[in-house]
């Protein structure tokens, strides 16, 4: 397994905030849409948008459908991923660490079993794109354009029975 992990973000937002915003995918399509610098940075490297609350699937620029599920949440500190209708297989996970009561540290990683051409192909844009992704949620995040959509009944709990 290549591991991928973005740099850590500083975020100017609580550990609860973020994690609740991202914790429920519903959330996405507020990301992109909250502004036209933000669609476009985004839209470098993802196209056509789907989610529901436990998972999102989008097109990559050069890769095609690639699909995320959550299958795990730790109360504000990891959301565990995996991904879905991928031609390989890889998990990920969003981990918070609460520097103090109004700013959080975040990480991205992804693991990808990858064949050795299909990595040949698409290591840069990975390493890039999961830093493209950082920066567009630290932006976001801390923009107040995000409303939260509640999903508590799902917060905390063991997904990977779904």
């Amino acid at each position: 397994m290549t591991t991928y992990e973005s740099e850590i973000k500083t975020i100017i937002r609580s550990q609860e905030q973020i994690f609740n915003t991202l914790s429920n995918f519903e959330n996405i399509k507020k990301f992109q849409e909250s502004s036209e610098e933000n669609r476009e940075k985004i839209g470098t490297y993802f196209n056509n948008f789907e989610s529901d609350a436990d998972s999102v699937h989008f097109d990559v620029t050069g890769m095609g459908k690639v699909g995320f599920r959550i299958v795990q949440r730790e109360h504000f500190k990891t959301i565990k991923l995996e991904a879905e209708n991928s031609p390989i297989q890889a998990n990920g996970w969003i981990q918070l660490v609460k520097i103090d009561d109004n700013q959080t540290k975040m990480k991205l990683t992804i693991k990808a079993d990858l064949p050795m051409m299909i990595k040949m192909m698409v290591d840069k844009k990975i390493k890039s794109g999961i830093n493209t992704i950082a920066d567009a949620l630290t932006t976001i995040l801390e923009s107040n354009v995000i409303t939260t959509t509640s999903n508590e009944e799902n917060l905390g709990k063991d997904n990977a029975s779904r």
